[in-house]
């Protein structure tokens, strides 16, 4: 299988500049990092969230947690300033909903690039700190490698939600 030509037609139509990364195959974030011979805190880990009755994409580094908590102030706050109500709950999406929403994706494998299914995508500001970070493909055999600059040009969301495994 090969990355799909809707995620490279978007990085290229935004002007992104990445590397992609070919590797043997991968499902966890420190797979990745131990297979790319880099630190965990380099592979960028995409989470798929349902709030209330909407989703979001989530990126935090690979050796983090997500801080659900923190998260929903997050995700709250910017419901807020659209005038909308803070979210009640917040919790994983099944995989039966990872199959529908993400055609063409495998599970476990979203590049957090929530334009491409018209997804708010929130990252965490620790992942900033690094010069760059390995982001999904859509695939378990590659990775992009980017500066995670680009999310700011992208128009995410940032926030602090993540804690230390």
């Amino acid at each position: 299988m090969s990355i799909s030509n809707k995620i490279i037609k978007y990085l290229d139509s935004n002007k992104v500049k990445y590397e992609m990364v070919g590797h043997k195959t991968v499902y966890t974030a420190y797979d990745k990092a131990a297979t790319l011979k880099v630190k965990p805190i380099l592979i960028g880990k995409t989470l798929v969230v349902k709030t209330d009755s909407d989703l979001a994409i989530v990126l935090i580094s690979g050796n983090k947690n997500l801080d659900k908590n923190k998260f929903k102030k997050v995700v709250s706050d910017w419901r807020k300033k659209q005038g909308l109500k803070p979210i009640k709950s917040l919790d994983f999406i099944s995989e039966r909903i990872m199959k529908n929403k993400f055609k063409g994706i495998k599970i476990g494998a979203v590049p957090p690039l929530g334009d491409l299914w018209k997804l708010p995508t929130f990252v965490d500001r620790g992942v900033l700190k690094e010069k760059n970070i390995f982001i999904n493909t859509g695939i378990y055999e590659a990775s992009f490698k980017l500066s995670p600059k680009i999310f700011e040009k992208l128009g995410v969301n940032f926030g602090i939600f993540s804690k230390a495994k």
